[in-house]
């Protein structure tokens, strides 16, 4: 008799690598584009490397770490300021509890494999339906001094004003914040809808400097074109954005960072075995801000995750 399988330690590990590049270079003022004669605008890259563990069918934690790099370019008086900046953000950790999960009762066939006699083969459920709850906490580990800029800033008569600041530079926010979310997944046969959504509490943050909480959401409904048990590939219409308050700074309101964005896109994603992925594009729809801010024009999104 031959023993039974067993769990190995490194079972329930997974990682992954995901990708966010959004390229800033509209000017707004109060939700209207104004001219930019200047050609100010910044490149961001985020890099998340994800480690996480599934404790069991309930409970996983999950560790982030964003790499930043941020090139940029901006108004200084009646002179142009040219620079990059890079290193490791906020780290953060997450408890992803899963409150709700249903599935209909599979279906039952069967296929006359020899020709003669039937094989009874049970059928994936048509119906499934998930409510994950997530909490955790974000580590001031990145580097925050950029936002000691907001000490120095002043504005020349007659020169053009920058809508980029330290705020905007910045790798970390100097502040522990507790994240509060959930993740909502439907799945009809091969149509499926997914939503996150995520409300970050900011903490108090260095140099004077508070952020405002956000609030953040990310899903759409889609379509598998290929789902079995080895290979899943599909296409989702995703309709993502995000609402901010003003920050403050020396207890005042800083008037150029409140925003709320709406973006939309499509989103193939794909799956096999122990690997899974997913490319995106998003173009903002609507895009409301506070005076003077430089918005995104687009962001790319790429991810991919191993499962051990």
């Amino acid at each position: 008799m031959e023993p039974s399988a067993s769990r190995q330690w490194w079972n329930g590990f997974y990682g992954a690598v995901a990708e966010q590049f959004t390229h800033f270079g509209t000017v707004l003022v109060d939700g209207h584009e104004v001219p930019n004669p200047t050609g100010q605008y910044e490149n961001s890259s985020i890099t998340q490397l994800v480690a996480g563990y599934t404790i069991n069918d309930r409970f996983a934690l999950q560790l982030n770490a964003p790499l930043i790099y941020r090139e940029f370019k901006r108004p200084e008086g009646f002179a142009i300021d040219r620079g990059t900046v890079g290193g490791l953000g906020d780290m953060s950790i997450l408890l992803k509890a899963v409150a709700f999960r249903y599935a209909s009762p599979g279906r039952r066939t069967f296929e006359f494999r020899d020709g003669k006699n039937p094989v009874a083969v049970d059928q994936e459920p048509d119906f499934t339906a998930s409510l994950v709850l997530l909490t955790g906490l974000k580590f001031p580990t990145g580097d925050s001094s950029r936002i000691k800029e907001e000490f120095h800033e002043v504005n020349v008569p007659g020169a053009p004003e920058s809508g980029i600041h330290g705020h905007d530079l910045t790798l970390g926010t100097g502040s522990y914040d507790g994240i509060f979310g959930q993740q909502i997944s439907l799945r009809y046969r091969n149509f499926f809808v997914d939503e996150t959504i995520q409300f970050t509490l900011r903490g108090d943050g260095l140099h004077q400097y508070h952020f405002a909480n956000d609030l953040s959401w990310d899903g759409g409904p889609g379509y598998y074109f290929i789902r079995n048990p080895q290979t899943i590939a599909g296409l989702q219409f995703v309709i993502s954005g995000e609402h901010k308050d003003v920050d403050r700074f020396r207890g005042k309101p800083a008037e150029d960072t409140g925003i709320t964005s709406v973006f939309v896109g499509p989103r193939a994603v794909a799956s096999w075995r122990r690997w899974s992925a997913e490319l995106g594009v998003d173009l903002p729809v609507l895009i409301d801000n506070t005076a003077l801010q430089v918005v995104p024009d687009y962001r790319l999104r790429a991810g991919i995750s191993l499962q051990f």
